[in-house]
């Protein structure tokens, strides 16, 4: 009971707002889907314009530790949940034919995100974000990795800010551009699976796409190539978190402390067992179970993963300042519109070389 006490009323403030901000996200105005923006977005705006009301808000003794409990554990949950809707099986055996181009994008991104963190002398955290959320797979990736870099929730709004202003972009541009250039249909697929960020964008992509192509089967191929993007956040943040413990362990030489399950992000490890559990079901059961799983569950999970997730962003939203975020925002945009450009280039490029470019679904 002490916890609900201390935390429920800042809990249910997230709830709330991510309730409205998914209801939001559901809309269309006209031909234009509100799900092209997504509901983590609509919470992260609706807090900021609660702060900017009302700046005390979240500092309230009613609602900050709830408000603090949402934006880091509660984001934690939501990476450990999104498992549930990887089938490794599933991923390894369609998104394969894609691994070059995810292989060679998301090295590009982080790359070009270093490089551009020492040419504009960056926050490194900042960079880190906008870096990992360009290559990856946007805000799940940046959720992931936040906890992991101890970025606080400033550093988090201004990356999620960029990763949109991107996303909405090449879920507008690209289905065209793909066409214009020749593209193929499978090509398109994975086009868009890799350079294109956010879950929700890269279906509203393939979704245009298939209408202007005439053809099925380009979206349910370019989320699969996206899911394939996903598990990249394994690896990434185990290695942000070896070079985190290495750190740790230098300071610790020289007098501070060490500990490596301070710095080990064990919700990534349960985010691993999530995805394996699902694999396993789907590898090994069928029937009404496996039915029930693969189907009702699967789906579930992903409706709460993005919930949580716009939970978390809502609390941060409500610890950030909006006019300072637009203030300090023209070098993290460069950094984004950087790594956007390059990756779109490499995707192309790494399909011309491979032969995937022209073919078909």
């Amino acid at each position: 009971m002490s916890f609900f006490r201390k935390n429920g009323a800042g809990i249910a403030v997230c709830i709330l707002i991510a309730a409205a901000a998914t209801l939001l996200s559901g809309l269309s105005i006209g031909s234009f889907s509100m799900e092209l923006i997504g509901a983590p977005v609509f919470a992260i705006l609706i807090g900021m314009l609660i702060t900017m009301a009302k700046p005390d808000f979240a500092s309230g003794e009613k609602v900050k530790h709830g408000i603090k409990f949402s934006s880091k554990k509660i984001l934690q949950w939501a990476v450990i949940i999104l498992g549930f809707s990887l089938n490794l099986g599933t991923i390894f055996a369609v998104g394969a034919k894609s691994l070059p181009v995810i292989v060679s994008t998301i090295a590009t991104s982080l790359i070009v995100a270093f490089i551009m963190m020492k040419v504009l002398k960056m926050d490194g955290k900042v960079s880190c974000l906008i870096g990992v959320g360009s290559s990856i797979c946007g805000g799940s990736a940046i959720a992931a990795t936040a906890p992991v870099i101890d970025a606080d929730d400033k550093e988090v709004a201004q990356s999620i800010s960029v990763i949109f202003l991107f996303n909405v972009l090449a879920a507008l541009i690209f289905p065209t551009l793909g066409h214009a250039i020749g593209l193929g249909s499978e090509g398109f697929a994975i086009f868009a699976g890799t350079a294109v960020n956010d879950t929700s964008s890269v279906t509203a992509c393939a979704s245009t796409a298939e209408s202007i192509y005439g053809v099925e089967g380009i979206l349910s191929a370019a989320v699969t190539v996206k899911l394939t993007r996903t598990l990249a956040i394994i690896p990434i943040t185990l290695v942000l978190a070896l070079y985190k413990a290495f750190k740790a362990k230098k300071s610790g030489v020289e007098g501070g402390s060490y500990s490596l399950k301070s710095v080990f992000p064990m919700f990534i490890l349960w985010f691993i067992v999530a995805a394996v559990i699902t694999t396993l079901v789907g590898a090994f059961t069928e029937g009404a179970f496996c039915d029930f799983y693969m189907g009702t569950f699967v789906k579930s999970m992903k409706w709460l993963a993005k919930f949580f997730i716009a939970m978390a962003m809502c609390a941060i939203g409500l610890n950030t300042n909006l006019a300072e975020l637009v203030r300090k925002g023209g070098k993290p945009i460069l950094m984004g519109f950087t790594c956007w450009t390059c990756i779109t280039a490499v995707s192309i490029l790494v399909q011309l070389a491979t032969g995937i470019f022209y073919t078909n679904i």
